[in-house]
């Protein structure tokens, strides 16, 4: 590797984007504008009693656009394992797409699955390789979730643009409106949540970050459009039906079109499913 020299009126100095450009290292034209791309928002995970959840909200965004109402962010990896995508839409997209042949290759290749471990592995690899991408503003970072049949328990891993690989305890989120809905999770989780429960909190952190996010999108009861949710367990991955995820919906605004409700992100479902501080 050879290092670029410049004559002493020529120095781009500490301006690492000015480096790159007279590089040549990235297409992009500061004197042009950079074209719109689109981009998925938030996706939460949180473990309950028998396996994981995953959930992430439909809307798709081009700068202060919306681009797309019914996009899907929440895909299966294999039998026991999802993924999903927040960041640029269509190398996320891509990117999921490659993981699944990846891992169905292998089971073919091997005869049995990839570890979870080895899985979130071979995510972090492809993260890591679209940082390129990244620094011109294609980023993606996804969560991984699955239902380890080894230690019979569900575990989910977080990651960065660099591809570094986090396994998280109990819940996770990322997106634009990654810290509305954590704070939600995290003010209302609890060690053996059941699977009603753990769906209306994420539902609930879905609610939240869309109030606070505009690049979230919410429950559109007009045009029936719902976040989309599912469930890794020993069984496998498993979609939630629609209906089922409207009927939550639609109970959560009920309960906070009350005089006694408050839509404050300070608070979280009690277990009558009331909020309270």
């Amino acid at each position: 590797m050879t290092f670029p020299l410049y004559r002493p009126g020529d120095d781009p100095g500490p301006d690492f984007a000015e480096l790159l450009r007279r590089i040549g290292a990235t297409p992009v034209d500061p004197g042009q504008p950079v074209p719109e791309v689109t981009h998925g928002t938030t996706v939460v995970a949180l473990r309950y009693a028998d396996g994981v959840i995953m959930a992430g909200d439909r809307r798709a965004t081009s700068g202060n656009l919306i681009s797309h109402r019914t996009m899907e962010k929440v895909f299966p990896a294999d039998r026991h394992s999802g993924v999903a995508i927040a960041g640029a839409a269509g190398p996320a997209v891509e990117m999921v797409q490659l993981f699944q042949l990846q891992l169905e290759h292998y089971e073919k290749i091997e005869g049995v699955e990839l570890s979870l471990e080895g899985k979130a592995n071979q995510l972090s690899l492809m993260v890591r390789n679209n940082l390129p991408a990244a620094m011109q503003g294609l980023m993606v970072v996804p969560l991984f979730a699955g239902y380890d049949l080894r230690r019979r328990v569900g575990r989910l891993f977080q990651y960065d643009i660099t591809g570094g690989r986090y396994e998280e305890s109990d819940f996770a989120a990322t997106g634009s409106g990654r810290l509305h809905a954590g704070t939600v999770v995290k003010l209302g989780y609890r060690d053996g949540i059941e699977r009603g429960e753990a769906l209306d909190l994420a539902i609930s952190a879905l609610f939240q970050a869309a109030d606070e996010d505009s690049a979230t999108g919410g429950p559109d009861l007009v045009r029936g459009i719902y976040p989309m949710m599912a469930t890794i367990t020993a069984e496998g991955f498993d979609r939630i039906e629609e209906d089922e995820v409207a009927e939550r919906f639609r109970r959560l605004v009920d309960r906070l079109s009350t005089p006694e409700s408050t839509t404050s992100i300070g608070t979280a479902p009690t277990m009558d499913g009331r909020f309270g501080s």
